[in-house]
């Protein structure tokens, strides 16, 4: 027996603007919105439990401090890494430098509250 991840809960300053962000990424719909300001987005065939995990945005004001501990790696799955990252890009990622070589097959980025995440070469089948 075995646990899956069905969720990744992320502080947000505006957990509105992270998961419009974060929708238009993945292709995910706002599934539940909570009345503390929590805002759960995930695929709208599947929602909570499905194949692919949940995110919700919770509202904090805690300003982050370092480097995140853990971060959010995504593949394309019908286009090539280059047109994913102008797609990523025109809908605000902005390029992060944390010290790579510029050999990688990745790109590093952020979101629009600077929450890192690399953009990885592979293309992967859609679910």
């Amino acid at each position: 027996m075995a646990s899956r991840i069905s969720e990744l809960v992320i502080d947000a300053a505006d957990p509105d603007r992270l998961a419009a962000f974060w929708n238009e990424v993945l292709g995910y719909v706002e599934l539940d919105r909570e009345p503390d300001g929590s805002i759960e987005i995930g695929p709208a065939d599947a929602g909570f439990g499905g194949p692919r995990p949940t995110l919700v945005f919770s509202p904090s004001s805690e300003p982050r401090t370092g480097k995140l501990r853990l971060h959010i790696d995504v593949n394309a799955t019908d286009r090539d890494q280059d047109a994913e990252l102008e797609r990523l890009l025109a809908l605000g990622a902005r390029p992060v430098d944390i010290g790579q070589t510029g050999t990688e097959s990745w790109h590093v980025l952020a979101d629009p509250e600077g929450n890192e995440f690399c953009l990885l070469h592979t293309r992967l089948k859609p679910l």
